[in-house]
């Protein structure tokens, strides 16, 4: 009886222990020794180059939080396991435990505060719309009629019709299965233009074969700010990334690698993105906050 009662101890203990866990993360950090860090595969703030090797601005920034956090554990050997994910699964994949923490192109926003935490904004992005140079468009009035593609699992689209300047604008919307797919329906003329945060915009035309074939144009349809996400009500793991973000801005090791990754010459093709750190997230930078785009709206 009491090796049953033991038993039944042990087991409550351990499942106890997940429980904590799960929204623990550091525990689960500390004891296991790994961290699952989600990435983005053809996102103009992280991508990967094939053969599990991911790159970007975010990916760096995020993998410098890792390295903190290992300094903050005392761990001598941290392995960081790399999640892909998409517009579609990351959310999921950060509740269920799958990945840990996510730095990709992930927009804060109230709605998405409902099932996930939100670091500083590292990024404040600007959503645009991109076309082949010869496309005739040049702004919101000249989409009327056209095929304008975005990505599944993103707000681009609804942006665009909550933009007074798109009433009375009829379109075809097609969705691309992740960023370059998209780009590959305006490559391909299935598409007239693509809408989408201007630094995915930006990476995917100077990676293209003939970048001036494309231009980005119009008005700015909304402003938004980027962040590492985590799991809800996990305070000390929060603390822990927002620390991290607010060292790399203070010793200027952020803005070199934002130098890096869109002012330099970037891989596969060594072509610069070309894109200067705009004076939203300079701003947010001054200031680290967690606000969310509804905070940001353009009256």
């Amino acid at each position: 009886m009491k090796k049953q009662l033991l038993a039944i101890a042990v087991t409550a203990l351990a499942a106890g222990s997940v429980f904590a866990q799960a929204n623990d993360t550091l525990a689960k950090i500390k004891s296991t020794g790994s961290v699952t860090f989600g990435v983005r595969e053809s996102s103009g703030l992280g991508y990967t180059l094939g053969n599990g090797k991911y790159v970007g601005f975010h990916t760096e920034m995020g993998e410098q939080i890792l390295h903190d956090i290992q300094k903050q554990l005392g761990l001598a050997k941290l392995e960081i396991k790399y999640q892909p994910v998409t517009s579609q699964n990351r959310i999921p994949l950060v509740q269920n435990g799958t990945v840990d923490i996510e730095c990709g192109s992930t927009t804060n926003n109230l709605a998405r505060q409902k099932d996930a935490s939100f670091a500083y904004t590292t990024y404040v992005e600007e959503v645009r719309i991109a076309t082949r140079a010869n496309s005739g468009i040049n702004g919101i009035k000249d989409l009327n009629g056209k095929t304008l593609v975005t990505t599944t699992g993103t707000t681009s689209v609804q942006t665009l019709r909550k933009n007074k300047r798109a009433d009375g604008l009829t379109f075809k919307e097609v969705m691309g299965k992740d960023h370059a797919d998209s780009f590959l329906m305006l490559e391909t003329g299935r598409a007239d233009a693509f809408i989408m945060d201007g630094s995915i915009l930006a990476a995917n035309i100077s990676k293209s074969k003939n970048p001036s074939d494309y231009k980005i144009v119009g008005e700015v349809l909304s402003v938004e700010p980027i962040a590492c996400m985590m799991r809800k009500d996990d305070a000390a793991f929060k603390k822990a990334v927002d620390d991290s973000i607010a060292r790399q801005i203070k010793d200027g090791s952020l803005a070199k690698l934002y130098d890096k990754w869109f002012m330099q010459p970037i891989p596969p093709n060594n072509v610069k993105v070309g894109l200067p750190l705009s004076a939203a997230t300079k701003e947010a930078w001054a200031h680290p906050n967690d606000k969310p785009m509804e905070a940001y709206e353009i009256k």
